[in-house]
């Protein structure tokens, strides 16, 4: 069997892991992200991860947290596979001969690299993702509030697609290409994806690679342990959300825009109003469930791919 094939097999595993642990926390950052700014005197929807954990447990029971899930999880198999093995092809255009272990800065251009890759797959997965989390915040939240920001109800439109609600991620997908543009429309929210994966995954894969080696006391990282893994794995995935939140909130929130009447016109635009309407803060929406999330999520993904990966030799 081919390095490639190995790693694509290793991180599908991985994804899937990451998935199962990550999700609930997941769909509670997007919510938070998603929201709408409350008009003047008043609470918004979710104060915040505690009462979004409990108004969603309220309303959609436990199935809640784990909506929107069919999308990642129909595509966490290219997802991971492309992740990991765009790295692994990287990490061979590096290595003067198969085993040679790379520096911490070559695993920086290797995660960059993987960045780019997975863009193409991650941007449409996550817009199925993030139309089915926000529909259910944003179909209950008050009409008058999106009408007074300007946005004519755009947001929740968008959120709930032309004829109702989204009853699953095909019909999400099939909405998208038959009334916003066609494929196009499945790439809505490329860029700031793009922002967000490339100096993301240089920076946590680097941060995972310089972890192992110094818990190795060197370059040879092959005898860790699975505590070691999992610690370097999930500083690692705490690492990415840490250096580019900012650019997943400007994501969501093109992703949920509506098509025909938009708040925004592209990323900088989305950044420029959250920013001037919300300040830094809007840009931080739902920051706590998402590092809360990365930790134990990546944790999970990362000694998954390291343990399927020994194993398939």
């Amino acid at each position: 069997m081919g390095d490639a094939a190995k790693d694509l097999i290793a991180g599908t595993m991985g994804g899937v892991a990451q998935l199962v642990v990550g999700h609930p926390f997941d769909t509670i950052k997007v919510k938070l992200q998603s929201q709408a700014a409350p008009m003047l005197g008043q609470a918004p929807k979710y104060a915040g991860a505690i009462d979004a954990v409990k108004k969603t447990l309220a309303e959609e029971g436990p199935r809640g947290l784990y909506k929107g899930m069919g999308a990642p999880l129909a595509a966490v198999a290219m997802f991971n596979a492309v992740l990991f093995t765009a790295r692994g092809q990287m990490e061979a255009l590096f290595r003067s001969e198969p085993g040679v272990s790379l520096s911490v800065s070559q695993q920086v251009i290797c995660g960059a690299g993987a960045g780019v890759a997975v863009s193409f797959v991650a941007c449409p997965a996550e817009l199925i993702k993030c139309r089915l989390q926000a529909q259910s915040a944003i179909a209950t939240a008050d009409v008058s509030i999106f009408a007074a920001d300007g946005v004519g109800g755009g947001v929740a439109a968008s959120a709930m697609g032309k004829g109702g609600r989204y009853t699953g991620p095909l019909d999400v997908a099939r909405r998208v290409l038959q009334l916003e543009g066609g494929l196009i429309g499945l790439y809505k929210g490329f860029a700031p994806t793009l922002l967000r994966e490339v100096p993301g995954n240089a920076l946590m894969f680097g941060v995972y690679e310089s972890l192992k080696q110094s818990f190795a006391g060197g370059k040879d990282t092959s005898q860790l342990g699975r505590g070691a893994l999992l610690t370097a794995g999930g500083l690692a995935g705490a690492s990415f959300w840490m250096a580019v939140y900012p650019t997943d909130v400007i994501k969501s929130v093109v992703q949920v825009d509506d098509y025909k009447y938009p708040k925004y016109s592209g990323t900088l635009n989305a950044f420029r109003k959250i920013y001037a309407s919300e300040g830094l803060k809007g840009l931080y929406k739902g920051f706590s469930p998402a590092m809360i999330r990365s930790v134990p999520a990546n944790a999970a993904c990362f000694l998954a791919y390291e343990v399927v990966r020994s194993s398939v030799g």
